[in-house]
């Protein structure tokens, strides 16, 4: 055998692999073609009634939307006619009233039974004590040490 003829099988045997080679990429890639093919159709066969129950659901929603905004324009009716009346019963009542109590506190003034507005109670009621905490205690008060001083002359 000359060169010519073993470089010409080795050629050939190179050849064969390579072919061989290629056959099974191509096998494999039929399978993945087949299996993408039957994914892709049972994907479709779901799709269809998920899209149906959400378009039903959409349309469901958009029914509630409308019934909640005639239920907030109803309160917003109702809100404004409380307004309304919370103001009519204070322009007719308010103006009155405080001119009652204006004249109760009148008149218990002049009867001399209005001490409420005294801060310090009576004179007759101060005590001192003398702890050795430096404070002088006003019926219900604690006064500090320097107003104390004030508060003797």
């Amino acid at each position: 055998m000359s060169g010519v003829e073993v470089a010409g099988i080795i050629v050939a045997v190179f050849w064969a692999i390579l072919i061989s080679f290629l056959a099974v990429a191509l096998m494999r890639l039929a399978q993945v073609l087949r299996a993408t093919t039957k994914l892709v159709s049972e994907v479709t066969d779901q799709a269809v009634p998920l899209l149906a129950d959400a378009s039903s659901t959409v349309r469901s929603a958009r029914t509630q939307l409308d019934r909640v905004d005639a239920i907030a324009s109803d309160v917003q009716e109702v809100t404004s006619n409380a307004s309304a009346l919370s103001s009519t019963v204070a322009t007719a009542f308010g103006g009155p009233l405080v001119k009652v109590a204006a004249f109760g506190y009148g008149v218990r003034k002049a009867l001399g039974k209005g001490d409420a507005g005294t801060a310090v109670p009576p004179k007759a009621s101060r005590r001192t004590r003398s702890d050795g905490g430096g404070r002088t205690v006003i019926v219900g008060r604690t006064v500090p040490a320097a107003r104390r001083r004030k508060q003797k002359d």
